[in-house]
This record gives C-alpha cells, sequence and structure tokens, in this order.
C-alpha cells in the first residue's frame, strides 16, 4: 500500500495532480474574469512554493480545461491540458502510475471518491492556498 505521507517508492516522488479549475473556483477572487491567469498565477505559486509541509521530492502537475488551456509549464510544475473532462484526465493520470505514492488536490467529492478508488490520497485546496 502507498505510504500516506508521500514517501517515494521505486516508481518516483509523490505525484501531485491538482484539479486547476477546482483550486482556482475554491476563492471568489475574480478568477472568472480571466481563468488562464488565474491558472497561470495557481502555477506561479506552485512553482515557488511547491507542496506545503512537504520535505521531500515531489512532481507536480497540474490540471487545466476549458478557458484555462494554454498555460505553459515551468520548472517545477508540469502542466497538461484535458482533451475534454478535467476530472476524467485527472483519473487517467492517476491511474497510470498504481505503484507510486499519488496526491490528488480537488474539493469535488465525486472526483475524490474516483481517484481514493484507486488508491491515491486526496487533500482539499487549502493545502494549496492556506
Amino acid at each position: 500500500m502507498d505510504d500516506p505521507y508521500g514517501t517515494p517508492d521505486a516508481d518516483g516522488p509523490l505525484l501531485v495532480i491538482v484539479d486547476g479549475a477546482n483550486v482556482v473556483g475554491s476563492r471568489p477572487d475574480g478568477w472568472w474574469r480571466d481563468r488562464r491567469g488565474a491558472a497561470e498565477r495557481l502555477r506561479d505559486r506552485l512553482a515557488a512554493e511547491g507542496l506545503p509541509g512537504r520535505t521531500g521530492p515531489v512532481e507536480i502537475v497540474l490540471v487545466v480545461e476549458g478557458a484555462a488551456r494554454g498555460v505553459a509549464s515551468v520548472p517545477g510544475v508540469r502542466v497538461e491540458e484535458a482533451p475534454g473532462s478535467g476530472d476524467d484526465h485527472i483519473v487517467d493520470l492517476t491511474a497510470r502510475s498504481p505503484t507510486r505514492p499519488r496526491l490528488v488536490v480537488t474539493a469535488d467529492r465525486e472526483l475524490r471518491g474516483r481517484v481514493t478508488a484507486l488508491g491515491a490520497e486526496v487533500t482539499g485546496p487549502r493545502t494549496l492556498l492556506g
């Protein structure tokens, strides 16, 4: 079983998959006026701060969809555009690394159920946003 604290195993460091739309949408700060800009600000925050409280290595993947498409990856954060549903893409990314420790950042109840069924841990947007 994966270590809930994300201790790296032979398959790599903790994989942190961030539900960009859900995390950005968790704060009423005007994100809806510029979804791409909001996703870029989240990406930059992740690149600068990583996963708060985590000292070990992590691989951060920010999943974007819809109007947030077009956000480039930067050192420390790989950005993936969901070809369709962001939730489906997050589930696919989670399923691709079954033996690796995985943490999905979302408040979406249905998505949380889907990824925990695959053995991933989940946490809410506050983990990243304070």
